[in-house]
């Protein structure tokens, strides 16, 4: 008996350090230019919409999302319940620009558009 319980609090403590583990590592990033644009792609899979908040102050990207689970009875949880991420961005954006995200299938899509860059046709 006693060793079942301490198994269970052993699987829990388990359980909690990894998502603290995911919560500072994760989630995924990608930054690339697409065009005339900077692309980053970030994963946020569990989270709704509604609860994601996104801003840029002094060239930094910060990403934050929250999300609660409602079950009565947790045996594992290790997916992250928060996110807070800072990413330095490779161009200056300009103050008060609006720009715009997408949030589609787990995944945030930002578009910044990259002033100063234009296409040349090579012909």
């Amino acid at each position: 008996m006693i060793l079942r319980y301490i198994i269970k609090e052993l699987m829990r403590e388990i359980s909690n350090r990894s998502r603290e583990f995911f919560e500072f590592v994760m989630p995924p990033i990608d930054i690339a230019e697409d065009g005339n644009d900077l692309v980053i792609l970030m994963d946020l899979a569990g989270f709704k919409k509604e609860d994601i908040t996104v801003r840029i102050s002094d060239n930094i990207l910060n990403i934050r999302a929250k999300r609660e689970l409602d079950y009565l009875n947790k045996y594992i949880q290790q997916r992250p319940l928060r996110i807070e991420k800072s990413i330095p961005l490779p161009i200056t954006i300009k103050r008060d620009e609006e720009l715009k995200a997408t949030y589609k299938d787990g995944v945030l899509e930002i578009r910044i558009p990259i002033s100063g860059v234009s296409s040349i046709k090579i012909e």
